[in-house]
């Protein structure tokens, strides 16, 4: 019994030593857990052929994005995708099982980049890192899929790690080569933002975006110099239409609505003024708004400091993964494989709150549910979003029974608040 008892205490440790070992041991099992399913599930056929016919093109010297595509459709990546997908096929003679061992070294790396992130953090207890490896979802995107959404989160993970060394300019580096994979790393992009104009100093801004810019016109280039505007929107088309279909988050709608304009304007608006009231309220409370955190960044750097803020690698890392969950709870459309975008952070933003641990689980367990529920259907998604209203409602009400306040504290405290109500209402967006 005394073992018992030491053991669930020290799993229930966050230092350093507990959480690298009991880390390495859970990517040993997981090591073994994709061995067996390589060997043991057969692999499902979505996009791959796709993914080789698009590159084929490419390899056969068309450089026009407008005649680049394969049996899906059209090329919808950027550059680097091209150059990532042309390496893989000559790599693996476009023969799966080969593909899928490459797939499984990145979900790995993935992996063992995510615990780095989590050891460094000392976010969560040590045997909430088993939350990270007990995905059905996540293996089968990284393993049984292979899908370029795996090496871009592998890719943004790696950029995380070096910003939370505070290494800016190489995390930029990364991150650009990531967007030039998947453009939904630019959900990091506007928290990325703030961190580069409150934590360093307008050099080190400006070298890094620079350094970033850099890159991806390198991923671009053979492109722009022969269709400039076919590059640019077919890899970067913000107005891209989803498929009904496939729409895990907005099944409930009508599918006109779905597709409407009107229903992309207003979600792009709500996740704007989302990203505001977060930067203006949280990110930057501590210095009074985000105005004056910058500008006493600016003062800081005229009389020769290098920043007027030292960022803590806590905050570096809540910043990133909040600013790209708002991304996730406000997309114009959610399917299955983008789960892994926002899933190695959910056990990370479960313990930011002051939720008891068994409802962190309960959360954590039907996001993992809803995500393994195919086809998504009206019900799931009208489930998610009529207790997301119900939630924000009742917190409003509760907030303007207490104490007459502006409409905009009342809202900033129901979106914001690092309350259990809050963080469910968030994840019902998921």
């Amino acid at each position: 019994m005394k073992l018992i008892t030491s053991l669930l205490h020290c799993l229930s440790r966050k230092d350093t030593f507990t959480l690298s070992i009991v880390a390495s041991f859970l990517f040993f099992i997981d090591a073994l857990f994709c061995v067996i399913i390589f060997l043991k599930v057969s692999y499902t056929e979505i996009d791959w052929i796709a993914y080789m016919e698009e590159v084929k093109g490419y390899l056969d010297g068309e450089r026009d994005y407008y005649n680049l595509r394969g049996q899906t459709g059209p090329l919808v990546y950027p550059g680097g995708f091209v150059y990532l997908f042309a390496a893989l096929r000559w790599l693996t003679a476009e023969d799966v099982p080969t593909a899928q061992v490459y797939f499984i070294g990145v979900y790995l790396l993935n992996l063992a980049v995510v615990f780095a992130i989590y050891v460094r953090s000392k976010a969560v207890p040590a045997w909430a890192l088993v939350l990270l490896i007990l995905s059905k979802r996540v293996h089968s995107i990284f393993v049984l899929r292979l899908f370029n959404d795996g090496v871009t989160m592998l890719l943004a993970h790696i950029s995380i790690l070096f910003f939370q060394s505070k290494r800016w300019v190489t995390g930029l580096i990364i991150f650009s080569v990531a967007v030039s994979v998947k453009m939904n790393v630019l959900l990091f992009a506007p928290p990325l933002f703030l961190l580069l104009c409150t934590g360093t100093s307008a050099w080190t801004t400006i070298i890094a975006l620079a350094a970033a810019a850099i890159i991806q016109v390198g991923a671009g280039i053979e492109f722009l110099l022969v269709n400039p505007w076919a590059y640019l929107k077919r890899s970067f088309d913000l107005g891209r239409k989803f498929i009904f279909f496939w729409s895990v988050n907005w099944k409930f709608l009508p599918e006109d609505i779905f597709l409407s304009s009107w229903l992309a304007a207003s979600l792009l608006a709500i996740h704007l003024l989302a990203l505001a009231l977060f930067a203006h309220f949280r990110w930057t409370r501590s210095e009074g708004g985000i105005i004056k955190a910058v500008s006493a960044n600016m003062h800081a750097a005229a009389k020769g400091a290098t920043t007027c803020r030292e960022l803590t690698l806590e905050h570096i890392t809540t910043v990133l993964f909040t600013g790209n969950f708002i991304g996730i709870a406000f997309a114009r459309s959610l399917h299955y494989q983008f789960y892994c975008w926002y899933f190695f952070s959910v056990p990370y933003l479960l313990w930011r709150t002051n939720m008891p641990t068994i409802a962190r689980v309960a959360v954590w367990a039907a996001i993992e549910v809803i995500w393994n529920m195919y086809p998504s259907s009206p019900v799931s998604s009208l489930g998610l979003q009529t207790n997301t209203q119900k939630t924000f409602r009742r917190r409003a009400e509760d907030k303007q029974k207490t104490s007459p306040r502006h409409l905009t504290d009342v809202f900033l405290d129901v979106l914001a608040e690092d309350t259990p109500d809050t963080f469910c209402t968030s994840s019902g967006y998921l």
